[in-house]
């Protein structure tokens, strides 16, 4: 369970917010990689948790307040994030979140035509001859 814990998305961004740059509240590490969702590092916290990476800290009861802190375990897996990291940073130096967040595509001129072609009703058939015209 922990190498499919750590192969996942996020993961490793999380663990390092941690571990290497002592980011450990929620809110904070949330802010600290765009692009992840509340729900998603809900989840990975879960699993870290689960799998003996990570452990709450209980600050406060009421409101709850927790901090996020590595266990032994997931302090041995430092040596790896700072390997990666190196990794990335000689090898990939302009590499960035970007990948992780969904970027919607940007539309063509031809799928706009395409799609102005099909919301015309059937009995405009001459317009949609002048609009050829005037594309051509």
């Amino acid at each position: 369970m922990d190498l499919a814990a750590l192969g996942k998305k996020w993961t490793f961004h999380i663990l390092k917010s941690i571990g290497i740059l002592h980011v450990d509240r929620f809110n904070k590490i949330l802010r600290s990689l765009p692009g992840l969702t509340p729900r998603v590092l809900i989840m990975r916290l879960n699993e870290l948790e689960h799998c003996g990476l990570l452990k709450p800290v209980t600050i406060q009861e009421k409101p709850r307040l927790v901090r996020w802190t590595l266990t032994d375990k997931g302090r041995d897996t430092l040596p790896i994030l700072e390997g990666y990291s190196f990794y990335l940073t000689k090898w990939h130096p302009k590499a960035s979140l970007e990948n992780h967040r969904v970027q919607p595509r940007p539309v063509t001129v031809f799928e706009l035509v395409d799609t102005f072609k099909r919301k015309q009703p059937a009995n405009q058939g001459t317009q949609t001859a002048s609009w050829k015209q005037v594309t051509s």
